[in-house]
């Protein structure tokens, strides 16, 4: 398979980075091509403004979404923005790896989704209608990819439990899990995170590389979680809202969008 790994740490002596070596040494052992995009490295801008939008008129006012559909529908968005595009298209799977920060990734990352992510890209594209309400949430141009996260905290494991101070890891990635990843299409893969990284030893160290190493040679073949697809008929369109009969109703926002009915063994997703 084809493997990017968008890698946001400004540090190239980080454990971030160690751990970003052990999983391209660890997919090239499996016969897997990769490629790596690392942000800091690059200089990546991650500001989205005018200037990735070479061709809008100067007297014309910038509306982002409305820019980038006309700019990539006529191959008119910035080079560094194409060629991340023509990575993500090279790529049976996607990892982004960065370390939590203020609960979600870095700056630079999220530049990259708000820049590379275009309109007609990777959101607003098909048929909106009282049927179906466009290509997402398991539909999409990356429908049949995988996809990933890999991060780090400094806080500890049961800071992050369902009932630590910090909320649970699911809840704090599900915007990225699911609003960015699971959008598009991709099968996300639930993350990998290694808990007090400023705090790791030698032995810890050997430990979080060792559960990489498994995760990469389990990449394929690793149930993706198994969120709802939205044109599925789990729910009402056009609203967009879970069906009433669907869901623990005593269970938080996030987790309602999980499908927890039984699968048949092999099945990733019930029966249709």
């Amino acid at each position: 398979m084809n493997v990017l790994i968008v890698f946001a740490h400004p540090e190239p002596r980080s454990l971030n980075a160690a751990l970003r070596d052990v999983a391209v040494a660890e997919l090239a052992a499996q016969g897997h091509a990769v490629q790596v995009s690392d942000l800091y490295a690059m200089r990546f801008k991650s500001g989205i403004d005018r200037d990735d939008f070479p061709t809008l008129p100067q007297d014309v006012r910038l509306k982002v979404p409305g820019a980038s559909k006309v700019g990539y529908a006529a191959a008119a968005l910035t080079d560094d923005v194409a060629a991340e595009q023509a990575k993500l298209l090279w790529a049976d799977v996607l990892i982004l790896q960065f370390p939590l920060w203020w609960f979600t990734m870095p700056a630079i990352l999220k530049g990259w989704v708000d820049r590379v992510f275009a309109y007609g890209f990777a959101y607003g594209v098909g048929e909106h209608s009282e049927a179906r309400w466009g290509d997402r949430y398991g539909e999409g141009v990356f429908a049949g990819r995988r996809a990933m996260v890999i991060t780090t905290t400094g806080g500890w494991k049961e800071h992050y439990s369902p009932r630590g101070v910090n909320g649970p890891m699911d809840d704090l990635l599900f915007p990225i899990n699911h609003g960015i990843l699971f959008y598009p299409g991709y099968d996300v893969l639930p993350a990998y995170v290694v808990h007090r990284a400023d705090r790791l030893d030698a032995a810890g160290f050997a430990a979080a590389a060792e559960g990489l190493r498994e995760r990469m040679r389990t990449i394929a073949t690793t149930p993706p979680i198994p969120y709802r697809r939205q044109n599925g008929g789990d729910y009402l369109i056009p609203a967009c809202e879970l069906r009433p009969e669907l869901g623990d109703p005593s269970a938080p926002g996030f987790a309602l969008h999980v499908d927890d009915r039984p699968r048949e063994p092999g099945l990733t997703r019930p029966p249709a």
